[in-house]
């Protein structure tokens, strides 16, 4: 069995015996490998991509034990090539290998399952990239917890904790995604522009480098739909949420702390200790004295929602209090906790308000004044101030509010310059079509079609139809990310025969 096994796949190196349902073989991996004839496609075919950044030392480790068991071709470090062009790749092998009739090929496209080891940062940055290929036939995607909230792995059942990289515990996770189940999740568009600038800069500022959900988070291109002569605008998309105030900032200041001394960042325990040493030293618990009232949400932006597709936009009254907003599309928040919670009947009724569900078109948006309004969620039915929950959310900055203002988009924030003399600045949040996750047990996320729910016969509709209905200036520019190019076949498949 070795023998055969090693034959097939290339560079499977031992021992991959019992991992024959996981490993792909060279050919199919590689356009340029000599085709071989393989008896079955493996039942469970991977892809996996891994930060090697992520995790302390724990990324590098966990890349070198998947290598160790499956086809070293199909593991592959973030950091060294990029999952657009790896993906681009193998859909137009999958498309040539199909057009000469091989079985394989086909079987192993309808079975592909992507793992991705990472921070939220680096699972949403695959997200995006699958989304915006635009596949016939996108596959399901499984997070292993490398970071430090790791808030999309633990919403799906794949855990919060940095696992362990030895080769019993990656067997154990790739047993995990073999038995993991499809569900679908709503996908949302960003899009933020403002006029441009007279003098000073309006471009976002990383945390000295360029995290990676931010690579799906830029200025648009001259030949852009969103483009306008005599504006800035950029656009991207996440998955978990987005928050804007005084929570971006202590994730920023983190993330630049974590830049400038890696070396003291080796352990997710470390980090989370580092986390609230910084919200001490940011005033987060001491908001009131130490946070300028001017960039409360309210005296920065107004806020309008649409509530349904199609529906009309209104405002939005934010408590003066609030120095946070956060717009959630998971029940997990800052390392597993669920801001919104669930609303009882009485909410229900008097303000429309449902449970978080994943998948209904819609985001939960919710309020904190500081820290210490964030530690209620540690208590059984805590919450924070619930705020709405909307198809639609945009924020029109006030002119001259203030310099600045700090965001965070799954997890990777950035400091965001405002133009003093503009009253055009806007940040709109659109529902965009859905990606599906793997979940495994026990899984925080509840889909809106679940039988157990409450909620299984709303009419809030699947939104990949309504979605892209509402007619404004931003229509067409809202069908991407701009996190890839669509795939297309190469030149030399003939589609019809396809079809």
């Amino acid at each position: 069995m070795d023998g055969h096994t090693n034959g097939t796949n290339g560079s499977c190196s031992k021992p991959c015996e019992p991992l024959t349902d996981y490993c792909i073989p060279d050919y199919i991996l590689n356009p340029d490998s000599e085709q071989v004839l393989v008896d079955q496609a493996p039942c469970c075919p991977v892809v996996v991509f891994i930060n090697s950044r992520s995790g302390g030392q724990l990324g590098s480790s966990l890349i070198k034990t998947y290598r160790e068991l499956l086809n070293k071709a199909q593991v592959f470090d973030l950091s060294e090539e990029a999952p657009e062009k790896v993906l681009h790749r193998l859909y137009c092998n999958f498309e040539k290998l199909k057009s000469n009739g091989d079985p394989i090929a086909f079987q192993i496209q309808s079975n592909l399952r992507l793992i991705v080891a990472g921070g939220d940062g680096t699972a949403s940055w695959l997200l995006g990239v699958v989304s915006d290929l635009k596949l016939s036939h996108p596959p399901p995607i499984a997070t292993v917890p490398l970071g430090t909230g790791n808030n999309l792995p633990f919403s799906f059942g794949w855990g919060k904790k940095n696992p362990t990289t030895d080769q019993e515990a990656v067997k154990s996770f790739l047993g995990q995604v073999k038995k993991a189940r499809e569900m679908n999740i709503d996908s949302w568009h960003i899009i933020m522009r403002m006029r441009a600038p007279q003098e000073g800069p309006c471009e976002p500022i990383a945390p000295l480098e360029l995290p990676h959900s931010l690579h799906a988070f830029h200025r648009v291109s001259g030949s852009d739909s969103l483009n306008m002569e005599g504006y800035h605008t950029y656009r991207g998309g996440f998955w978990n949420y987005f928050s804007m105030g005084m929570d971006a900032q202590v994730s920023y200041e983190f993330h630049s702390e974590r830049k400038r001394n890696p070396e003291k960042f080796k352990n997710q325990r470390t980090n989370q200790s580092t986390y609230a040493k910084l919200g001490l030293k940011q005033g987060w618990f001491a908001a009131s004295l130490t946070h300028p009232s001017s960039r409360n949400i309210a005296q920065l932006a107004k806020v309008r929602i649409m509530k349904r597709p199609g529906g009309q936009w209104e405002e939005l009254k934010i408590p003066r209090s609030i120095r946070s907003i956060v717009c959630l599309n998971l029940p997990s928040f800052s390392g597993g906790l669920n801001p919104w919670g669930t609303p009882g009947t009485r909410k229900v009724q008097e303000r429309d308000l449902t449970a978080p569900f994943v998948d209904d078109g819609l985001i939960e948006v919710v309020g904190f004044r500081d820290a210490w309004h964030g530690l209620v969620l540690l208590a059984p039915n805590g919450h924070g101030t619930r705020l709405a929950q909307a198809h639609r959310i945009r924020f029109e900055f006030h002119k001259g509010a203030a310099e600045h203002t700090f965001m965070r988009i799954d997890g990777e924030p950035w400091k965001q310059p405002l133009p003093k003399d503009d009253d055009t600045v806007v940040v709109e949040i659109s529902h965009l079509r859905q990606v599906t996750m793997l979940a495994s047990d026990p899984c925080k996320s509840k889909s809106v079609n679940d039988p157990s729910s409450p909620m299984c016969c709303s009419n809030h509709d699947d939104d990949e139809r309504n979605s892209l209905e509402d007619e404004d200036e931003w229509e067409e520019g809202r069908k991407k990310f701009g996190a890839a190019d669509t795939f297309k076949f190469p030149d030399e498949v003939d589609v019809a025969h396809l079809s």
